[in-house]
């Protein structure tokens, strides 16, 4: 033998044979309620899904399922190497398996290398602009010689 459980059209409670209340509209249209604190609710326009106790409030705010609720596991990223512009793979793995004692000499090196270009630059500069200058000196005394007649005074007169 089975039992005819209604629900409560409010709370959303069983209501077992023999328990409850019936409200009947003039619409015709019948309402179950588990206690007449479901009923009184009903009748002031309470919304259930605001009401703290009852099953579509817990629904809403995902309360106790518990058995449903699995954690979603993130997916780790997962790390590869790969080649970047203007270096291969083996290049860059090369790199990372030499010593520090061989990079550390390398890049003492390479450092010593640039120091002694910049060096040289610097000194091609300079000697160069010494030699621009002697010559730009020279041809100024030139000038200088050449306009040693002055010229003929401007007069104020209006034509």
């Amino acid at each position: 033998m089975s039992l005819k459980l209604d629900l409560c059209n409010f709370s959303g409670y069983k209501i077992y044979p023999s328990r409850g209340i019936r409200l009947a509209r003039t619409d015709g249209k019948i309402y179950n309620f588990v206690s007449k604190k479901c009923r009184n609710s009903y009748l002031m326009k309470k919304n259930p899904r605001k009401i703290s106790w009852t099953v579509l409030y817990r629904r809403k705010m995902k309360k106790g399922t518990e058995a449903d609720v699995a954690k979603k596991r993130t997916r780790k990223a997962v790390k590869f190497q790969r080649s970047i512009q203007g270096a291969t793979l083996e290049h860059i793995l090369a790199k990372r398996n030499q010593k520090p004692e061989v990079r550390k000499a390398q890049r003492e090196q390479l450092i010593r290398s640039q120091k002694e270009k910049s060096k040289a630059k610097k000194e091609a500069k300079v000697s160069k602009k010494k030699t621009d200058t002697k010559a730009v000196r020279a041809g100024q005394k030139k000038i200088n010689k050449g306009n040693t007649k002055s010229k003929p005074a401007r007069s104020n007169v209006m034509m």
